[in-house]
């Protein structure tokens, strides 16, 4: 099952996830695991929280939306350490369609998480993977990219995203011309 996305204003983008519960799980972890992932892929994104798709529970998957089989989840994730080297890089985020933010972030983190069949699992990541990780473990705590860009930044990319929307717009109207 493919969930829609919420709004960008929708308040649960600002919410403190609840923990997923295996002892008494609110839904089946397999399912939701599987339910996320076949989003993540049918919205083209590197990662998403439930809270993204109106759920409530601290649980994200991550990964390349090309290979399926190599996506992970992670319920009730800890960051367990954190690298004091930090890369400023530009971030996307489903919630925020056509805004790229410059962020600053750990280049490696390590996390502890439960598995959907509840297995708990101490894992490393560095570049890439470490950031998407630590932007989707941000959702979970009411936390967006948006918070971790500077005012420079952000202002600079309202002003591409404008730019851009600009362009978007006169594409469409001259390919219905034609």
């Amino acid at each position: 099952m493919i969930y829609d996305l919420i709004k960008s204003n929708d308040k649960m983008l600002k919410a403190y996830g609840i923990p997923f519960n295996f002892d008494n799980p609110p839904i089946d972890p397999e399912e939701l695991s599987n339910n996320l992932k076949e989003s993540m892929i049918a919205h083209r994104g590197l990662g998403l929280s439930a809270c993204q798709v109106g759920l409530p529970w601290q649980v994200f998957v991550a990964g390349d939306p090309n290979d399926p089989d190599n996506i992970t989840s992670f319920f009730n994730p800890k960051v367990v350490h954190m690298s004091d080297n930090k890369v400023l890089m530009e971030e996307g985020c489903l919630s925020f369609p056509g805004l790229f933010l410059k962020v600053k972030r750990p280049d490696l983190v390590r996390i502890r998480y439960a598995n959907e069949q509840g297995n708990i699992v101490t894992q490393v990541y560095d570049q890439i993977p470490a950031r998407v990780i630590l932007h989707e473990m941000d959702h979970m705590t009411g936390i967006t990219y948006k918070n971790r860009a500077t005012s420079y930044h952000y202002e600079q990319a309202l002003r591409q995203k404008k730019k851009l929307d600009k362009l978007r717009k006169a594409n469409s109207e001259r390919v219905r011309i034609l």
